[in-house]
């Protein structure tokens, strides 16, 4: 499985401690707020609201904190003014790289941007230099193991394609299931009615290819993805990297 899936995997694992947890709750807090401003408080006409709602519910977050984003961002309660930007780069390796801030100030986020990719062996880039290199797309994981009955490769195929899916890989642990924005939700639903477990779902940018990296410039690449994961204004962070899965592992161990 290439680059960005094993990666967000990896984040998934991390997720588990308490610092990883306040970081995803405060990035949920905000997609919440940001979506519910652009899009409405009503999560049958808006679908990035109802999906970080379902993200947050997932995640655990309690209803009050889920409540009050949501009255921040319909104005009902007082709060930041938060604006959205993406920033593109370079890691290790000539590794393309997209990160998604939420901020409330951007100047001070550029300029944080620029330290965090230079201080970890990156540069960072002008708005459109890599960002043709990623294409939006639904992902949704299903772990194999849990499920109430067992599922195959051939069984799951069928479900998403008639729901619209676009690709399903698979490795030893789980089935990632790729669709376009406009079919995510049909997909997602689809799974969920036949009592499949998922474990995670989101829209995220996707890489076309991906670059091939090992050794020291495999390490300071993983330096660079945490230290932009870890920056309190930062959402999401994306990169059309492949590294082998033991190394990889080993890195984040």
């Amino acid at each position: 499985m290439s680059g960005h899936s094993k990666w967000a995997t990896i984040k998934r694992k991390k997720g588990a401690t308490d610092a990883a947890r306040g970081r995803l709750f405060t990035r949920l807090i905000k997609e919440i707020t940001i979506a519910a401003r652009s899009g409405g408080g009503s999560i049958d006409g808006n679908p990035r609201l109802r999906l970080a709602i379902q993200t947050a519910k997932a995640s655990n977050m309690p209803a009050d904190n889920i409540k009050r984003a949501l009255q921040k961002g319909t104005g009902e309660l007082p709060g930041v003014a938060y604006e959205e930007v993406t920033y593109e780069g370079y890691g290790p390796g000539g590794v393309a790289i997209l990160v998604e801030v939420v901020t409330d100030n951007i100047n001070r986020a550029v300029s944080e941007m620029r330290h965090v990719f230079s201080r970890n062996n990156g540069n960072l880039g002008t708005s459109g230099s890599v960002g043709w290199m990623f294409h939006k797309k639904g992902t949704i994981a299903i772990p194999r193991a849990g499920q109430k009955t067992p599922l195959t490769e051939d069984d799951l195929l069928g479900i998403i394609l008639d729901a619209g899916a676009d690709d399903l890989q698979s490795d030893e642990s789980e089935f990632i299931v790729t669709t376009t924005p406009q079919t995510f939700d049909a997909v997602k639903k689809a799974v969920e009615d036949r009592s499949i477990t998922v474990e995670h779902a989101e829209l995220q940018m996707v890489p076309q290819n991906t670059i091939k990296v090992a050794g020291k410039e495999a390490e300071q690449l993983v330096r660079l993805m945490e230290a932009l994961e870890e920056h309190d204004d930062v959402q999401n962070v994306y990169a059309n990297f492949d590294i082998d899965d033991k190394e990889l592992a080993s890195l984040n161990s």
